[in-house]
Order: structure tokens, then sequence, then C-alpha cells
């Protein structure tokens, strides 16, 4: 066999190869959530958002907004957050229930009467997506999100129950 021959031969193979990995690939799944939750940063108070994330099987990538209520009466600072995220979870449902965790980072804006800061922070978080019929879901979450600049807290926590449509 001559040296040119040689070269050639593992083409087709690696092509057939690409091939089949191509045509058993899952296309890529989204979800969309709606939540509303409690953060108990400084004391306990209400978070409202949203989500929209796309899944390659186990890793994926998410935007979220969340809104953390300000209650100037009890000094409750409120805080919103735009975050990107990406996430690895469990590639099939275990029981209906399909977990995760995730970590990602945004800008925020945090407030309390006429005062408020803005900047950068990240999250880190995880939770589950739990099948109910269909599409629709129940998640639950937790996240903490560590916010740089100079806030009334640097540190905040937030847990959520959430409605999913995935499509």
């Amino acid at each position: 066999m001559t040296p040119v021959a040689r070269n050639r031969a593992p083409a087709p193979v690696i092509a057939l190869a690409i091939l089949l990995l191509a045509s058993s690939a899952r296309p890529a799944a989204a979800d969309v959530t709606a939540f509303l939750g409690l953060s108990p940063t400084p004391e306990r108070h209400i978070a409202r958002g949203f989500s929209g994330g796309v899944s390659l099987v186990i890793i994926g990538f998410e935007f979220e907004f969340s809104d953390l209520v300000e209650d100037t009466t009890d000094a409750l600072p409120g805080l919103k957050t735009y975050s990107g995220n990406v996430f690895v979870q469990t590639p099939v449902e275990v029981k209906g229930t399909q977990f995760y965790a995730t970590a990602g980072g945004g800008g925020y804006r945090e407030t309390l009467g006429g005062a408020q800061e803005t900047h950068v922070g990240v999250n880190l978080g995880g939770g589950a997506k739990i099948r109910l019929v269909g599409p629709l879901r129940v998640r639950l979450d937790y996240r903490v999100f560590k916010l740089q600049g100079s806030p009334l807290n640097e540190t905040y926590q937030r847990f959520y129950v959430g409605g999913n449509l995935a499509f």
C-alpha cells in the first residue's frame, strides 16, 4: 500500500462516524418558566420573575429576570437581576423529575428608598423540574447571588416555585 492510499482510508470512516452522530443527535429542547418565591435576605420578602432557556441533552443555557420586591416600611431593599446562566442536568427524567445545577452572571440593580446600586454579580444554584402532564412541569429552584460593587447586601438567597412549559 502506498503512503497516499494509507492517508485516504480513514476519511470514509470519519465521514460515516460524523453522519451517524449527526443523525442520532437529539434536537435542542427549550422551556420557559414564570415563578414566585421568597428571599430571606435580609428578611423574608417576595421574589418574582421569568426565565427561558435551551438545553442540549446535558448542558443548557438560560436567561433569567428576577425582581425582589422593595419594602421601604421594613427597610427591605429591592433587587432586580438580569443573568445569563449555564446549567448541567440529568439527561433523562428520574421518576418524572429532572435535576440541574446552574451558574451564571449578569447585572443587578438594588434599591431602597431613593438609594440605588447598579453593578454586576454572579449566581450559583440548582433545582428540579417535575413533570405534571404533557409539557407542563413544576420547577423548584434555589440560588445564591454574590453582588459586586457596594450593595446593601453582598449576598442574596432566593427560593422559588414556578410553572414551566417545555417545548
